[in-house]
């Protein structure tokens, strides 16, 4: 489906460059917006049409959770996966209770090419 939005939140600029060349490498057709912290997302994600968020945990500010959290509210029809090296049962017990997938650093191609795959 061309015309998708994905926004992809992460401090770590190598980490946003990564996922950010496998997606266009997959789906060129993708629009995909990039965040360093939980603040920058929230602004640039208001007014847009996102289908898919990718959500670091450890960030400065608001953690990866909290953010779900947010962004939830407002897109709700956006598909939300938390990519984080913190692989703790109590971060991925929360991930499951919001609803939102789980995937674990380090960053690889198939782990980003599992988040496109039809529900």
């Amino acid at each position: 489906m061309s015309g998708e939005k994905v926004l992809i939140i992460d401090d770590s600029r190598v980490s946003r460059m990564m996922v950010s060349a496998i997606i266009r490498h997959h789906h060129p057709m993708y629009e995909i917006i990039e965040a360093e912290n939980g603040d920058d997302a929230l602004i640039k994600a208001d007014g847009q049409n996102l289908s898919r968020i990718i959500v670091d945990y450890n960030m400065p500010g608001i953690d990866g959770i909290q953010l779900a959290q947010s962004l939830i509210q407002k897109h709700p029809d956006a598909r939300i996966t938390l990519l984080t090296a913190n692989i703790q049962s109590s971060i991925q017990q929360k991930a499951g209770a919001l609803g939102i997938g789980f995937i674990s650093k380090p960053i690889s191609e198939e782990k980003i090419c599992s988040i496109f795959a039809p529900e």
